[in-house]
């Protein structure tokens, strides 16, 4: 159901005020729940780290990343770009429906420019499927265009390398090796965090490279918060089942609904008390599932850093497959090792 805007509340004001009913206001926070902002403006902006660009393409980076010389990385948005299937020039990456390949190749080749200087810059993507999968990929794996290999985590320790994970909502998290150069990307969703893809991803770097926790540092990029993702309860019965810690990563939100508060009257049902499909939506915290899996890979606190920017919050910025019901592009997460 959409939400009322101030001139619908005042025609509903009129309308219910001829009847002779006047509004008042619940205090859903004496009831122990948290309330959504009313609006997306009001949630405070998180630090983070743009780099603009005359073209208009604006890309996110963390500070933890930009202090090493040899290391690329960076968190694409929709802003800039050739795509205007959504909104008028946008940076979409992802190859969609509604946009044409050739818009895509051409937004992906202005975004690795901004990011390494080379718009032709080898890069491997995946078809991502929502899994524990993870691969350790050379040149011969990067392509131009369509993903050759299934998964949802990438490995390298070769220089001249892009390795490149697609979001709209999910979490990208990138790491990287500090000493033996190498580095890591994965797609975590709820159900790869379920999996445990990143604590598992730490695990085959291990194996891969020798690395050591001590010397990995890790960026949780932008994604859905916890103040718009809404899951199910068997959601919560899944990470209850996987993890200690998992009450800690949900909570209850009442949504803030105009009308509702005014009238709560006319929201009243005949239900048992416990019946009512009036009431609080349960939230997931999926940065903060994957920072805990980081911190449990033997990850130091302050060697991980949360960009911490909600994609459904500011689809002014990001794209959200979740606020805009689908009909949206989708941003690149990415991370390489410069070539001598």
């Amino acid at each position: 159901m959409p939400r009322a805007s101030e001139p619908d509340l005042d025609q509903i004001d009129q309308l219910l005020a001829g009847a002779g009913l006047r509004h008042g206001r619940r205090k859903l926070m004496a009831a122990g729940f948290d309330r959504q902002p009313k609006h997306p403006a009001q949630v405070p902006a998180p630090k983070r780290h743009t780099r603009p660009v005359p073209n208009g393409i604006e890309v996110v980076h963390s500070q933890i990343f930009t202090e090493i010389p040899w290391l690329l990385s960076g968190y694409s948005t929709r802003t800039g770009g050739k795509t205007n299937v959504y909104n008028s020039g946008e940076l979409n990456l992802g190859f969609t429906p509604a946009d044409s390949r050739e818009t895509v190749l051409e937004n992906r080749r202005l975004f690795f420019r901004q990011v390494t200087g080379n718009p032709d810059f080898p890069a491997v993507t995946l078809r991502q499927i929502h899994s524990s999968l993870i691969r350790r990929v050379t040149a011969s794996d990067a392509a131009p265009a369509e993903a050759r290999l299934k998964g949802d985590g990438l490995l390298t320790n070769q220089p001249g390398l892009l390795l490149a994970i697609q979001t709209a909502d999910c979490i990208p998290v990138l790491v990287a090796d500090r000493k033996n150069r190498a580095v890591a990307a994965f797609h975590a969703g709820w159900r790869g965090t379920l999996k445990r893809i990143v604590q598992n991803g730490v695990g085959r770097m291990r194996i891969e490279f020798g690395s050591r926790p001590g010397d990995l540092i890790a960026a949780i990029g932008p994604g859905v918060g916890q103040c718009c993702y809404s899951v199910g309860e068997e959601v919560r019965s899944e990470f209850l089942s996987q993890f200690a810690y998992a009450p800690e990563l949900f909570r209850d939100v009442y949504d803030s609904d105009p009308v509702r508060e005014k009238y709560p009257m006319l929201f009243l049902t005949a239900r048992a008390p416990g019946h009512s499909n009036i009431g609080p939506s349960l939230h997931l915290d999926l940065a903060e599932a994957n920072r805990r899996q980081l911190l449990d890979a033997g990850l130091a606190p302050e060697a991980i850093s949360v960009i911490g920017d909600c994609t459904s919050c500011q689809t002014g910025r990001y794209f959200s497959h979740r606020a805009e019901h689908g009909f949206t592009g989708r941003m690149l997460s990415v991370i390489g090792i410069r070539k001598s």
